[in-house]
């Protein structure tokens, strides 16, 4: 949701955007990988930490030096020993996620590549209602 807000500034109105998050984020380090396909259709993959997630999005940072162009498609998977961490979404729990490349992060000045990548998972929109209702009412039961 993108709201515009005025402001003055030096006797001048503007217009400020700014943009709400699509998930309430959460501060979570865990390994996972990225596999992706190159333009020449070769198998990549890189090993990542997660710095922040939401049940739609998360930032992951690079333990390599690598390179994924905005808008990749990209397979995105908590290695199994962090997938138990309580503040991990449910999706990112049971497996790979189909993710998209929709931010890159600051580049690093001694390799020229990218530091992390923000991720947008695609995933069915009511699925993580879904999850989260299915999680609370088994929380309630016991």
């Amino acid at each position: 949701m993108i709201h515009s807000i005025p402001v003055t500034h030096n006797s001048q109105a503007a217009q400020v955007t700014i943009r709400q998050r699509a998930g309430e984020r959460r501060k979570v380090r865990v390994a996972g990988r990225l596999t992706w396909r190159d333009a020449s259709g070769a198998l990549r993959f890189v090993s990542v930490v997660t710095r922040d997630v939401s049940d739609v999005d998360a930032f992951v940072e690079c333990q390599a030096p690598t390179s994924i162009p905005l808008y990749r498609l990209v397979h995105f998977q908590i290695e199994r020993t962090g997938r138990d961490c309580s503040e991990l979404p449910p999706v990112l729990q049971h497996g790979k996620v189909l993710s998209a490349v929709y931010r890159v992060g600051p580049y690093r000045s001694a390799t020229g590549t990218p530091h992390g990548y923000a991720l947008r998972l695609l995933i069915e929109p009511g699925s993580t209602a879904a999850a989260s209702r299915k999680r609370h009412a088994l929380a309630m039961a016991n």
